[in-house]
């Protein structure tokens, strides 16, 4: 049989780089960058070469299984979508429909088959409905929402154009931008500088980013709330704002400047640790520059202060006249237009809360910090039942290692997800979608927040095996399910019969047509999806362009630079600071703060099932300071303990110059040695599991979104361990 090659995207991350997929004799045999994609441009990482290792594993689930025991056998899907339809269903009649909780996992927005998650959180009509954002994303969410009058408005940089680059607790070289779809960010980086730009990235550790900037200001970890106060005073008091210009589009510039009044500094450097005059050049130099933008994400979000984080650095941005203009912060205008529909939604903050009153919703759903709690303590409300889609939270969150016998306590637990991981090994029912490569999509979310509007097509490079269910399709049937059906046999045929005519690329094909450069609107040059299917590379709509006042949902249409309960916060902090009570403080006992860490090879706790991707030196290692390792008499390699006040974990430690003195980075989504899980590659490999160290009762003030960038730790030799041990390498 003669090779094909057939043109889609890389799913694994938010970048979606366009890839070339070889096959010859049902098998993978090259995976490469597609030149022709609008773009990615022939760029690749190494996670995209793993897509054909995730389709051939062998222990990928191809089939329906229900738990017998303590291990799972075989079911047929009708068999499984009845049983699982039945437990349900009785325990929303049991005790209410908020007793069936739901978790959504971030591979879940990776395609469109997210619309029938939602449907299905729809139809569940319950309050105990969780998610990865409030794990990576919640505190930009929000701050979108109380500045631009909805969640969705989170603006993305414009890095193509951009003069000046300034990158706060992300590392865009690794994982291509995040709520910032930029695939081959190092290019995109590098590109700033040829053009005579400057990229300056602020991070206590000096990140495969800070490797490509200009300058590198080594942070203290939760230092970034103090350090943007003092830029915003420096800004305010050296009259490098247009104050006519502020008042025109937002309101609020009087308690800005009232708010940073004192924060001068001189009193924010010891806080940040960062030196006062290089506070006060980043400042001059964002004012200065032609256009500028400063980007936060991850590692500032999940902080306490994340909100009050990225609010100042919309603020920075905003008054320094980089909001919604080239080079700047924009907004993408994407083939379908979920921003501008979506601003009527409303955010629902606190409409109710966990049952112990502490955490409110926001969207809809709370916050994952939550999640054991509200399985484990009984009474009215407590969850019974869950329904988990393609998310690992007994690895990916902190529960204080709990969660997995909550999960063990339900009633009844259904997981959608093709292995079994250390989360799915507690369901009753695991329903595997087919493999990525064997579905055709047209992604309706990453281009909402891509840096170049775009449309793609995701083209099919296998056949879907007899038998198989995309992820959609499974939703459609559990959605079936739950719905008060009269004569359900009858009904609920008719019902997964009109599903199975609404796919999720049918309803993207609606979408684009009605959308701003669709057909209906555009006439018969406009944009469809079979256009899309027909260019190898995809369609490029152009650069990004102003459009802020169109999608503006605030009631009087203008930015909101200071929210009341922002800048109240913020003065608590500034107060607290003064009382030594800083976010930089070390906690007694503890005298290192802990931070996560980005591999290119990695991708939260994906991959590691994938040879390829797991070879070489252990990567779930302890980054220290060598002056923080001596003071400790620790060598490069030994086995160290890592302490905190919620648990204790054991890994190696890997001694290096590229992270701020007091400060320790370990990755997450490692750990993959407990009984029962599915992963035979994953399970052989070193790791622990760094989430045990989190408190989930530490989070960001606003959102509830888990504050795993705030945790103090003590380092110790491990146990046992005399000293002098090497990094080992691994097949």
């Amino acid at each position: 049989m003669s090779a094909s090659t057939i043109a889609r995207q890389c799913t694994l991350c938010e970048a979606h780089c366009g890839i070339l997929v070889t096959v010859e004799q049902d098998r993978v045999t090259r995976i490469e960058g597609n030149p022709q994609d609008v773009l990615s441009n022939g760029y690749i990482c190494p996670k995209a070469t793993a897509m054909g290792g995730l389709h051939h594993d062998p222990d990928r689930l191809r089939a329906p299984v229900r738990r017998v025991g303590v291990s799972f056998e075989p079911v047929g899907w009708e068999e499984a979508f009845r049983e699982i339809g039945q437990r349900l269903r009785e325990v929303r009649r049991q005790h209410g429909s908020s007793a069936i909780g739901m978790y959504l996992g971030n591979p879940a927005a990776h395609s469109s088959s997210v619309l029938y998650a939602i449907m299905l959180r729809a139809v569940l009509l319950t309050r105990n409905f969780f998610s990865a954002s409030s794990i990576d994303q919640f505190p930009q969410e929000f701050v979108a929402w109380r500045m631009f009058g909805s969640n969705v408005l989170m603006p993305v940089i414009d890095i193509d154009r951009t003069d000046r680059l300034v990158i706060l607790g992300a590392n865009p070289a690794v994982s291509n931008g995040s709520i910032t779809t930029m695939p081959n960010a190092k290019q995109r980086i590098r590109a700033v500088r040829r053009r005579g730009g400057k990229v300056v990235v602020i991070d206590p550790r000096r990140t495969e980013t800070a490797r490509l900037a200009d300058q590198h200001v080594a942070v203290s970890p939760g230092g970034d709330v103090y350090l943007l106060l003092a830029m915003l005073h420096v800004l305010v008091t050296e009259d490098l704002c247009d104050e006519a210009a502020i008042g025109a589009v937002s309101t609020g510039w009087e308690h800005l400047c009232a708010l940073v009044s004192e924060a001068t500094a001189e009193r924010m450097a010891p806080l940040a640790g960062v030196d006062a005059e290089t506070i006060r050049v980043l400042a001059r130099e964002h004012a200065a520059a032609a256009s500028a933008v400063l980007y936060a994400r991850i590692g500032v979000c999940q902080q306490v202060a994340g909100t009050l984080t990225h609010w100042l650095v919309n603020a920075i941005n905003a008054v320094t006249g980089n909001l919604d203009r080239p080079g700047g912060q924009m907004f993408a205008t994407p083939p379908i237009d979920v921003a501008r529909y979506t601003k009527y939604l409303p955010a629902r903050y606190g409409a109710w809360t966990d049952r112990s009153g502490a955490y409110k919703s926001f969207r809809s759903e709370l916050p994952v910090a939550v999640l054991a709690d509200e399985i484990l303590t009984e009474g009215e409300g407590q969850i019974r039942a869950m329904i988990s889609y393609a998310g690992n939270p007994v690895l990916s969150t902190p529960q204080r290692g709990r969660l997995g016998a909550a999960l063990d306590s339900l009633d009844s637990f259904v997981a959608v997800d093709m292995y079994i991981t250390e989360t799915t090994r507690h369901a009753d029912f695991i329903l595997p979608p087919i493999s990525p490569l064997e579905r055709e999509d047209v992604n309706v979310l990453f281009p909402v927040f891509s840096v170049r509007n775009n449309l793609r097509y995701d083209a099919r490079v296998f056949d879907p095996p007899a038998g198989g269910l995309e992820d959609w399709q499974i939703m459609a049937r559990l959605i079936t399910e739950m719905l008060p059906l009269p004569a359900r046999r009858f009904t609920g045929r008719v019902l997964n019969t009109v599903f199975d005519r609404v796919s999720p690329v049918r309803v993207a094909s609606w979408g684009v047509a009605a959308g701003p450069y669709g057909v209906l609107r555009r006439g018969r040059k406009g944009l469809t999806v079979a256009k899309a299917r027909a260019a190898v590379g995809g369609i490029d709509l152009g650069p990004l362009r102003s459009r802020l006042r169109s999608l503006i949902g605030t009631k009087d249409r203008k930015v909101c630079l200071a929210p009341d309960d922002f800048v109240a916060a913020a003065r608590a902090v500034l107060d607290d600071a003064r009382e030594g009570k800083a976010f930089t403080t070390p906690a007694e006992g503890y005298d290192l703060k802990l931070i996560g860490r980005r591999h290119l090879r990695s991708n939260n706790s994906w991959l590691h099932n994938v040879p390829a991707m797991v070879r070489g030196r252990d990567r779930c290692t302890a980054l220290m300071h060598p002056a923080d390792a001596a003071g400790r008499g620790l060598g490069d390699g030994e086995l160290v303990a890592v302490n905190s006040p919620t648990g204790s974990i054991v890994v190696p430690l890997e001694v290096s110059e590229d992270i701020r003195v007091g400060t320790v980075a370990i990755p997450h989504g490692w750990g993959h040695g407990e009984p029962g899980v599915g992963w035979t590659v994953a399970a052989s490999v070193p790791g622990a599991n760094v989430n045990l160290l989190h408190d989930p009762a530490l989070t960001d003030m606003f959102s509830g979104t888990a504050a795993v960038n705030s945790t103090w730790v003590a380092v110790t030799r491990a146990p046992g361990e005399t000293g002098g041990r090497t990094g080992v390498e691994r097949d």
